[in-house]
């Protein structure tokens, strides 16, 4: 080795060893250190003999002994700066109560930490049978996070988080206040009312602290994580309906992060008037009252959920909001609580609209027509299954004469089978020009084949309002209609003892009923059309069901009742109908007067006719190629 080495390892080492001599731990240092080790193997001997709890305050007491506060409010001065003696102390509950909701509140961190909810239950269900019933519960996860960020200047992270702090709580009948004192004289405080509702009026106070924050800071940093737990029997379905919601301050429409899939949305310039946590039927929301909230970011991670497995949570929520400093506080209100439409409106911010309706002209159907249809009739009607046929009746008879004009139309073609039915053997191998010649008979006879479609095109925005209606609106919610135990999910009146893929485990009499009705349906409404030019319509009306079938066996039992019973109804009409009020000879004497009278050109049909003989031409000219 070269002379410049040797010297350099030896210069090393000796800086190593002078390095450790300096840093060596003195004989007090050592004892206590011997202490801990020794310490922490009675915990070990203790918590093999003891339970869990025991064991857990063997070990906060050794730890008291061990390191005083005074010690870890010393240790802590460099982390938490003015804030150090709130780092130390001993996390106490508190609680706030109505005759709606329990509210629990822990001093460490100055946060809710449980709101059980007194008039809503999660069921247990092991097939299909009610096992145990316990209250909602929201915001219990011991994961969930609802921290400041302080911009403390001496603190070497930059911040102060909340979540490490001990306040000391003051309450008053159902008014509570958190302080952190500082030794600089200010504190931070958050102040909780909780009023004869679901509401919790709530407040920061930070006077004081702007001696102490950093001078370049504007905002106080606001983080909110939250484990959203299953309150539903179907989970993977709750779990679609459960999002953040947030609205913008010059917005009047809000919007969502994750509802059908893993969000995130960044908020680089908006403003913000609240933010919701929401699941299917409850949600935990955070208005600002005077000042919008600043930027903020919003994401949503759904969680995997397995079959027959322990469920940890449905959704991960995160939000994080900067608060503007201004003046010593800021006002804000929080909504946790079921999602009843009447409870959010009122708050007159567009709450109203986390309740998934849907949106454009469905979601106004839900929430101006339906809903309050079945709010009157729900007033005077126990059974809400009951309401649910009496609303079906209802629009059933202010379609009829739509109906009727369908069952005439579909008459009319039916008397003209005899016209019609030797276009099949003479045109059999030509489908498209059988198909043009029909159509010049129907146009004799002054007969459209699309004069059924107009109550279907009007029915399909109500059928679509009511698909989003029934597992939105928590009325429905473990409310139970003859063999259904809940109209907001599915209803398993049979199980079987393995899963089919988009079917499940189970059979929805619900959907079988309306399955079945609907290929009756289906086949006594098609009887009188030849579909001889396209075969596979007259298998793929028949599939319709069947694949109806797998949709709808997990989807909430209210609207398959409603489907059945709406085709229950529609079978009826249609029977009655044509049965009672039609008359061949009257249908062959309206056909001879539409074949006298002069037609009408009718654009739509021109179109057809001339699209139909060009598909004609085409298919000749590929025949002779």
């Amino acid at each position: 080795m070269e002379k410049n080495h040797i010297i350099g390892f030896i210069l090393l080492f000796a800086t190593l060893f002078v390095w450790s001599y300096l840093n060596k731990p003195s004989e007090a240092e050592l004892a206590n250190h011997k202490r801990m080790q020794d310490s922490i193997a009675n915990v070990q001997i203790a918590a093999d003999s003891l339970d869990r709890v025991a064991a857990d305050n063997f070990i906060a007491k050794t730890s008291e002994v061990q390191i005083p506060d005074s010690v870890r409010m010393a240790q802590n001065a460099g982390i938490y700066g003015p804030l150090a003696s709130a780092s130390v102390g001993t996390a106490r509950d508190y609680t706030l109560e109505n005759d709606k909701v329990v509210v629990t509140l822990s001093s460490k961190g100055g946060k809710v930490t449980s709101v059980k909810l007194k008039n809503y239950t999660k069921r247990k269900y092991i097939r299909g049978e009610d096992m145990t019933e316990e209250l909602v519960e929201l915001l219990s996860d011991e994961r969930n996070k609802f921290e400041y960020l302080l911009p403390i200047a001496s603190a070497p992270s930059g911040y102060v988080s909340t979540e490490d702090l001990y306040f000391t709580g003051s309450q008053s009948g159902n008014k509570i206040t958190f302080t952190a004192q500082a030794s600089t004289g200010g504190s931070f405080q958050q102040i909780y009312t909780l009023d004869d509702g679901y509401n919790l009026d709530y407040k920061i106070d930070y006077a004081g602290l702007d001696k102490v924050f950093n001078a370049k800071a504007n905002t106080i940093g606001f983080n909110w994580e939250n484990y959203l737990h299953d309150y539903e029997r179907n989970a993977q379905f709750e779990q679609q309906y459960s999002a953040v919601y947030y609205k913008e301050h010059d917005d009047s429409d809000p919007s969502d992060c994750g509802c059908m899939q893993d969000d995130k949305e960044v908020l680089d310039e908006e403003k913000l008037d609240w933010i919701s946590h929401s699941n299917q039927y409850f949600n935990s929301t955070l208005m600002a009252i005077n000042t919008p909230f600043e930027s903020g970011i919003v994401e949503s991670i759904k969680n995997e959920i397995e079959e027959d497995k322990p469920i940890s949570h449905i959704e991960k929520l995160t939000t994080q909001l900067e608060i503007p400093i201004g003046g010593s506080s800021f006002d804000m209100a929080m909504y946790i609580g079921p999602n009843e439409y009447n409870n959010l409106k009122a708050y007159d911010l567009s709450l109203e609209y986390i309740i998934p309706f849907g949106n454009s002209i469905f979601g106004t159907i839900n929430r101006w027509v339906i809903r309050p249809v079945f709010d009157f009739f729900s007033k005077y009607i126990g059974s809400l299954g009951v309401v649910i046929i009496l609303v079906i009746f209802i629009i059933k008879m202010l379609l009829y004469p739509l109906m009727y004009k369908m069952l005439h139309s579909q008459a009319l073609m039916g008397a003209l089978k005899p016209q019609l039915a030797h276009l099949t053997d003479k045109y059999k191998d030509e489908p498209q020009k059988k198909q043009m010649e029909t159509m010049k008979i129907y146009k004799e006879y002054g007969v459209s084949p699309l004069g059924g479609c107009l109550p279907m095109i009007i029915q399909m925005p109500i059928w679509y309002a009511l698909f989003r209606f029934f597992p939105a609106s928590i009325s429905f919610r473990q409310e139970s209609f003859l063999w259904a135990q809940d109209l907001s999910s599915y209803d398993d009146f049979f199980h079987l003892p393995f899963n089919i893929p988009f079917v499940g485990d189970h059979l929805s009499l619900f959907t079988i009923l309306y399955s079945v009705s609907m290929l009756i349906y289906t086949y006594y409404n098609t009887k009188h059309m030849d579909m001889s030019a396209n075969p596979a319509m007259k298998y793929m009306q028949y599939l319709m069901p069947v694949m109806f079938f797998g949709f709808f066996n997990t989807y909430a039992s209210g609207l398959t009742c409603y489907m059945f019973f709406s085709n229950l109804i529609n079978i009826g009409q249609t029977v009655i109908t044509k049965s009672f009020v039609f008359n061949d000879e009257k249908l062959q004497a309206e056909l001879k007067a539409k074949k006298a009278a002069p037609k009408k050109v009718n654009k739509f049909q021109q179109r057809m006719e001339e699209a139909m003989k060009q598909q004609q031409a085409a298919q000749a000219k590929n025949k002779k190629k």
